[in-house]
């Protein structure tokens, strides 16, 4: 009898998880899709940012990850469709286009940065969802303090020495902190021309309170800290426009202002994967505000149990975008799933555990939210510590994060301070680019081999290890 073909899209917690659930399990071959060949620790990502960690300290490699795990397959390429009815996945990485058959589908796709509808903010305010982003976010933070000091007029020093980030969620606030221990403590004595301690890092967001979802406490905690680290905490002030110099803002009370600085961070809101509008237009599912879709509660698509969504591109009961939702909904779609294929009831409909939420604000200081306690300081930084060491995949990971940590938290260096121009500028370089000028693969024609008449094992493996090696 064949094996059930399980295909899942993508690498983050919902996508490994959900993999990983199914091993041990002869009868179902499973056959990851993802765009990128790491698994990414994404709450740590602003440490990548602010010179902290490396990249590779959060994003190991998936198929290291998955090596011995006999049943799955990883598949480098961006899912470009999704047909429901013949039930197939098409993904595409450098023009190679592999199209994929399942039986049953697990989407875990996650979900982008959203700009609330004004994208071309995108060019100068980056986001923080990805390696790229992280990179392109520490040269723009670092080089800032080294075009200041080439500055010669006090406005132009200025305004290389004025960070926003807008955005005062958990993102948002542990970016703005970090650059102020950047600016405050490790570099204030590698300069000449310039005090970096004078740089000024604003948080704007149009809610009214720091960290909204862990309450008036916590939230107010937050602030205090931030303020008394030098961050201006703005708040009830909406974004109206940004470009190449600065950004523009509105207050609570409508008037205008407008904040000279070179480098912006975007840590509001999120956008669900464009695949999800792919499933809806193709089932009778539908997408909330965000792009998210709208599941069945036991995070199926409506009219297709064999299609499963979880993590960030699901919507259901309301739940926060966090990985331990993407990790508890995946291994309980595997959990349905092997139900439906043994004959036995299906579970009770999915429910969510809330394992309490943390934001680390500088070292030595973080709030947390466990259950009904509410706690900030010391001890909240030691858990949130704890806490990212033990969700970190992978024994060398792990190592190399603690050794990190030590040399910035308990001295004052930053290990990972290395940039480069390419890290600037190759994103907007790359989105401005025309498709047919985008780089593909070389084609062989002498390649070219039906599938059929190629062993499982060695089908696309030379195409793979090309293509990671050319990204």
């Amino acid at each position: 009898m064949a094996p059930h073909r399980v295909v899942v899209i993508g690498s983050g917690f919902g996508g490994l998880f959900g993999t990983q659930a199914l091993k041990r399990r002869d009868d179902i071959e499973v056959t990851l899709v993802a765009k990128t060949t790491h698994h990414l620790f994404q709450p740590l990502l602003y440490q990548v940012a602010t010179g902290i960690l490396s990249e590779g300290g959060i994003s190991p490699s998936t198929r290291e990850i998955l090596a011995g795990q006999k049943n799955a397959r990883v598949i480098l390429g961006t899912v470009v469709n999704i047909d429901l009815e013949a039930k197939t996945v098409t993904s595409e990485v450098l023009g190679r286009e592999t199209v994929t058959p399942f039986d049953t589908l697990l989407v875990a796709a996650g979900a982008g940065q959203s700009y609330f509808g004004n994208d071309h903010f995108a060019e100068y305010a980056p986001g923080m969802k990805s390696i790229d982003d992280a990179l392109e976010l520490r040269g723009r933070i670092f080089g800032a303090f080294e075009w200041a000091e080439l500055a010669t007029a006090p406005a132009e020093r200025d305004r290389y020495l004025t960070f926003v980030v807008v955005g005062a969620g958990p993102t948002g606030v542990e970016m703005a902190g970090q650059i102020a221990e950047l600016a405050h403590r490790t570099l204030k004595r590698d300069f000449r021309a310039i005090d970096t301690r004078q740089a000024r890092i604003v948080l704007l967001d149009a809610a009214p309170q720091v960290l909204p979802s862990f309450g008036d406490r916590l939230g107010d905690a937050a602030k205090n800290r931030l303020t008394k680290m030098g961050v201006e905490v703005e708040l009830g002030t909406k974004v109206v426009g940004v470009d190449s110099t600065g950004i523009d803002i509105e207050k609570a009370d409508g008037t205008h202002s407008r904040i000279e600085a070179m480098t912006k961070v975007w840590a509001a809101g999120v956008q669900g994967s464009e695949l999800g509008a792919m499933l809806a237009n193709q089932s009778d599912a539908e997408l909330d505000r965000a792009g998210r879709v709208k599941v069945n509660p036991d995070l199926t698509l409506p009219g297709r149990p064999d299609v499963y969504v979880v993590g960030d591109m699901a919507a259901l009961d309301n739940l926060p975008g966090v990985a331990q939702v993407a990790i508890q909904g995946a291994k309980y779609a595997a959990k349905h799933l092997k139900a439906r294929l043994d004959g036995k009831p299906a579970p009770e409909p999915f429910s969510y555990f809330d394992k309490g939420s943390m934001a680390t604000i500088s070292r030595f200081s973080a709030v947390a939210s466990v259950g009904k306690l509410r706690f900030s300081g010391f001890l909240a930084w030691v858990l949130w510590l704890a806490i990212h060491i033990v969700y970190l995949i992978g024994f060398k990971q792990r190592i190399t994060t603690l050794l990190h940590w030590m040399v910035s938290f308990i001295g004052r260096g930053r290990s990972e301070r290395t940039v480069t121009a390419q890290q600037i500028l190759a994103r907007n370089i790359i989105r401005k680019m025309a498709p047919e000028d985008l780089p593909k693969l070389p084609v062989v024609e002498s390649d070219h081999i039906a599938p059929d008449r190629v062993e499982p094992a060695d089908r696309t493996a030379p195409d793979v290890a090309a293509a990671e090696h050319a990204s």
